[in-house]
């Protein structure tokens, strides 16, 4: 090895090394992931099948939700589902597709098929979509026009929302600001 190899070799480690009386610096630990929300029934930006909107033969069922990466402290979980689309022309309360919140921080999944009950067994609260009804609603973009993208977004929260099923989108975040440990969204396409 050359003296100008093993002396620039040389600098470099006392540059790396820290100084007498200082501890070295902890490695760099990876990025966690962040809280993400995935369904078996579909990938994200995937088509959803016809069962879970309004295309079905009978009445539409909620998807399969699960969810991983949960923050810690995290009290309870909120899920909004809506039509970003239609949400260019409409106000964001007229696109509301699912809105069910203080799911317990202990969940890690929401079945398909949720029952259209303002209070679940356990404790879970659904409000009321654009249509009207309580519970999930399906997609029913028209045929005419291209896709339309369906949001699923989770928020953990580190409370519960003393809301009722009466809260509207707008009640719902307002009472989930300064208590949102974490967000995941993916992406549903549909048009019949």
């Amino acid at each position: 090895m050359s003296m100008i190899v093993a002396g620039a070799v040389l600098l470099s480690l006392l540059a790396a090394s820290p100084a007498p009386g200082q501890r070295a610096a902890a490695p760099a630990t990876p990025a966690t992931p962040g809280l993400t929300i995935t369904s078996t029934a579909f990938d994200d930006g995937g088509i959803i099948p016809n069962q879970y909107t309004q295309d079905a033969t009978g009445t539409p069922i909620s998807p399969p939700l699960k969810w991983t990466h949960v923050p810690p402290g995290t009290v309870s979980f909120a899920v909004i589902i809506d039509d970003v689309n239609t949400a260019l022309r409409k106000t964001p309360a007229e696109v509301l597709h699912w809105l069910i919140f203080n799911i317990p921080g202990s969940a890690r999944a929401l079945p398909p098929d949720v029952p259209h009950s303002p209070h679940l067994p356990d404790g879970a609260i659904q409000a009321i979509n654009s249509h009207g009804s309580v519970g999930f609603v399906g997609p029913g973009a028209p045929a005419a026009g291209p896709y339309h993208h369906y949001v699923f977004q989770i928020y953990a929260l580190d409370t519960k929302l003393s809301l009722g099923p009466d809260a509207t989108r707008e009640d719902v975040l307002k009472a989930m600001e300064g208590h949102v440990l974490g967000k995941g969204a993916m992406v549903g396409r549909f048009h019949r």
